[in-house]
């Protein structure tokens, strides 16, 4: 393995002919880089950059605050995974309100069967890894006739925020480390508009160390030689073509619609809602509640970082007031986020070594 890997880094330094920008998109590909110190083994005029793919990171302010208030009503009882537990809401956290954590969205379902005098609320939190799951839910919920099960619909989709970084002007990417987990179920096709409208090629890559330095070697590859296009190293897992069964039924179930990411702002179909034919299982529906103002936490540069515009060693915060017991801002409280990333793996020579060289190169 070790002679694999430094094959692919000797070979990475010999293109590294120019200043590259790469984006891992995933989070668990970030904390695969930093469990690794990569950083500190690749040349210094290559910069990889920690994306949104984070879906506790990008979950808005305001759909936590609504989870905090909706816990607060009688005789409702919520339920979710249990990265979202800690995440800071403008006045608290759902930790106050001790919600039920659950490992699959099928256990929610359990226990609102278990417990017909409650309305149970799943978070709806995730990607297109996580919403076919809870949309297989929401058609055993109906089938079952658990007349007391609800969602709070939080979902995000991948492509049309790289569509937002590859239109911006401020963020500077020459190439996409693509979601391994999320294109098992779209498959490549859904990005390649990334190497045929704006010229910027990305690799889906797997989780290992070994998988990651493939798919960024085959990057740099293909920006020096002018050739962008969509390649699957995850051959193993990925087609093309991805998941035909599962995109069927999700989108039976759910439908697109505009939705807000945090510190980034509303993005045009990113977010899936319940159709019409399951809306009654939007906890939304059934609860109109008046909502303080959602403001959020002051200092925190999440948003700048889900965008690879800011490192979290930038942030005045970072291992200060913001730590994994005392969290401000979601990046650090996600078993997916960089700066929980960057804490956990910091005091290793691979990432502070890296994370230095990259602050001088900004």
């Amino acid at each position: 393995m070790k002679t694999i890997a430094s094959k692919l880094i000797e070979a990475i330094e010999k293109h590294a002919t120019t200043r590259m920008n790469l984006m891992e998109v995933c989070g668990t590909h970030t904390m695969s880089i930093a469990k690794s110190g990569m950083r500190s083994m690749l040349p210094e005029n290559l910069r990889l950059l920690s994306g949104p793919g984070c879906p506790v990171c990008v979950t808005p302010q305001e759909t936590i605050d609504y989870a905090i208030e909706l816990a607060h009503e009688k005789d409702i009882m919520i339920t979710t995974f249990g990265d979202m537990v800690r995440v800071p809401g403008t006045r608290n956290s759902l930790e106050a309100s001790s919600p039920k954590i659950v490992y699959s969205p099928l256990d929610a379902l359990s226990v609102a069967a278990e417990n017909p005098e409650k309305d149970v609320v799943f978070m709806g939190i995730g990607f297109e890894t996580t919403s076919p799951t809870i949309a297989a839910t929401i058609f055993a919920a109906e089938k079952k006739k658990v007349k007391n099960f609800y969602l709070l619909p939080a979902f995000k989709l991948i492509p049309p925020a790289l569509r937002f970084i590859a239109d911006s002007t401020d963020i500077n990417v020459q190439g996409f480390i693509l979601p391994g987990h999320v294109s098992t179920i779209i498959g490549s096709e859904p990005y390649e508009f990334l190497a045929q409208k704006h010229h910027i090629p990305g690799c889906i890559t797997g989780f290992e160390p070994i998988d990651i330095l493939q798919g960024i070697l085959i990057l740099m590859k293909q920006i020096i030689e002018g050739k962008p296009s969509i390649t699957i190293e995850y051959e193993r897992v990925v087609k093309p073509e991805g998941n035909r069964k599962a995109l069927e039924l999700l989108y039976k179930v759910f439908e697109v619609c505009d939705s807000r990411w945090r510190g980034i702002g509303v993005i045009p179909e990113s977010g899936l809602r319940l159709s019409p034919a399951f809306a009654r299982f939007d906890v939304r529906s059934k609860y109109d509640i008046e909502m303080p103002r959602s403001v959020e936490p002051k200092g925190c540069i999440c948003g700048q970082v889900l965008l690879g515009l800011k490192m979290p060693l930038d942030c005045a915060l970072f291992s200060k007031t913001c730590t994994p017991m005392t969290p401000v801002g979601p990046c650090m409280v996600s078993s997916e986020g960089s700066c929980a990333a960057y804490f956990k793996y910091g005091a290793t020579k691979g990432l502070t070594e890296g994370s230095k060289r990259a602050k001088r190169r900004l």
